[in-house]
């Protein structure tokens, strides 16, 4: 039987133009006059059970299996670029980046040390007690703090310490803290590297952490501080969640995990929801971007025009608050 399909440049199958049956229903492209509701997850054209053959990315039609097969042996990715040799390394990396500033904070002082000062997320500055035990809501410049006994004054965003809407992703003083972000993104990053390569993982995780950072300029106590990777983390939860949604994977799992995290994120005080719904939002517009991408032979290209253009967003949304916050 012949194959009414074609393929464009790519080498990728186009949906069949073959009509649906008499009632309307669409027909498997490999076997005329079979009905069925089912389609590929890769080529989107309908196949009967027959036809359908588990893989990676949901059940695919044959010529499908076949092609990927073909781009596996030639270390190509469903969703374009390279596929890592081994996906856990960049995780590892992270996780160990986020280790190195943990022990570097604690053996300077732990709460307080002036290294965590220097890189949580402040919005605006703060007036803190030298010794970490607390902070002067009512202190409000640096000449004031100046003047109030055994205090400094933080550096904020607003001061000029744009690194922090960096850094705060890297950065935590308890050990509790930095164990549970460590093991979610242990348990998600080499999933996600997997099914969209190092390059992109790596994308979805910084547009994710800065997204958060700026939603806490935003949204958070000006004279509030933020740390930790749970943006990041957030971010990378809501990628998986649409890339299982793409393929028509089970989602409730993943759905469960973060109602859970969101309820955690309102009953505990010091959590800041700013940036955990602003990385979640970060993630899920990142990964849209890797995974509707248009296919074919310019696929990478538009992947990083969305990139950078939602890159673009986010600086635009950082600096406008900071001169906000600087007025």
């Amino acid at each position: 039987m012949n194959d009414p399909t074609s393929d464009d440049r790519s080498g990728r199958s186009q949906p069949s133009d073959k009509p649906d049956s008499p009632s309307g229903v669409p027909q498997c492209y490999r076997h005329s006059g079979r009905e069925t509701y089912i389609k590929c997850q890769r080529c989107e054209r309908p196949i009967c059970p027959d036809c359908m053959r588990d893989a990676s990315v949901g059940f695919q039609c044959p010529d499908c299996v076949a092609r990927g097969a073909k781009e596996t042996r030639s270390g190509q990715n469903a969703y374009g670029g390279k596929r890592s040799a081994d996906p856990r390394l960049t995780t590892f990396v992270l996780i160990g980046l986020n280790a190195l500033v943990w022990l570097a904070i604690t053996l300077t002082g732990g709460r307080s040390s002036a290294l965590a000062e220097k890189l949580m997320l402040s919005p605006a500055g703060r007036c803190v007690a030298d010794d970490g035990a607390g902070w002067f809501p009512g202190v409000d410049t640096a000449a004031l703090c100046a003047t109030v006994p055994d205090a400094v004054w933080a550096s904020s965003v607003a001061d000029g310490a744009w690194w922090q809407v960096l850094t705060s992703g890297f950065t935590h003083l308890e050990i509790i803290h930095i164990a549970l972000n460590m093991i979610g993104l242990w348990f998600v990053g080499p999933v996600i590297e997997q099914a969209i390569g190092r390059i992109r993982f790596l994308g979805v995780y910084f547009l994710s952490l800065f997204a958060g950072s700026a939603s806490v300029l935003w949204l958070a106590d000006p004279q509030s501080s933020t740390l930790g990777a749970s943006g990041a983390l957030w971010g990378l939860i809501g990628a998986m969640l649409l890339l299982a949604w793409r393929v028509g994977g089970n989602v409730r799992q993943l759905l469960i995990l973060l109602a859970v995290n969101a309820v955690f994120t309102f009953t505990f005080p010091g959590i800041s929801w700013q940036g955990h719904f602003g990385g979640l939002a970060g993630g899920l517009l990142a990964v849209a971007v890797v995974i509707y991408a248009p296919k074919g032979p310019h696929r990478s290209r538009w992947q990083v025009v969305g990139f950078v253009g939602l890159g673009v967003l986010i600086a635009v949304a950082l600096a406008v608050r900071t001169l906000i916050l600087v007025g």
